[in-house]
């Protein structure tokens, strides 16, 4: 392990010291080769060399696309008086606030949305138990049968 660190270490170091131009005007093209002038009284000799034992640059290949949530995304702010808006993140028959796991919206928003549901209930505009009818046939925004994060149960 230690001699591996140190390995990676020392190979860290002579590519550093490969990639900084030189007094003989050494200059890296971004093909990975490398490109020598010398020039002399007389003469201009240009010579290229790759370097195939170079590391490539190249994207990280595991990396996850990071997802944003649908109001961050569209910039809507969460208000009591939008209940058409609230009623989306409200269960149709039992009146349950959907979690955010099911929603996919971020920790804050997903907050919020509880906190706005909650006060629209307590000024009568939403039903505790069942969703309004008249929001019943709108566009849904995530499906609570397909969670974006499914949980083990």
């Amino acid at each position: 392990m230690i001699s591996t660190f140190i390995n990676t270490r020392i190979l860290k170091n002579r590519i550093q010291s490969l990639l900084i131009r030189s007094e003989t005007n050494e200059a890296r093209v971004p093909n990975g080769t490398t490109t020598t002038t010398t020039t002399t009284t007389t003469t201009t000799t240009t010579t290229t060399t790759e370097n195939k034992d170079m590391p490539i640059e190249i994207e990280n290949p595991f990396k996850k696309e990071r997802r944003v949530c649908i109001l961050c995304e569209l910039n809507i702010e969460p208000d009591y008086k939008n209940v058409r808006l609230l009623s989306q993140f409200q269960s149709r028959y039992t009146g349950r606030i959907y979690g955010k796991h099911i929603t996919g919206l971020c920790e804050h928003k997903q907050k919020r949305v509880e906190e706005e549901i909650v006060k629209a209930q307590a000024c009568g505009l939403m039903g505790y138990m069942t969703k309004d009818p008249k929001f019943v046939n709108d566009p849904m925004l995530f499906n609570p049968n397909a969670p974006f994060r499914p949980h083990k149960y």
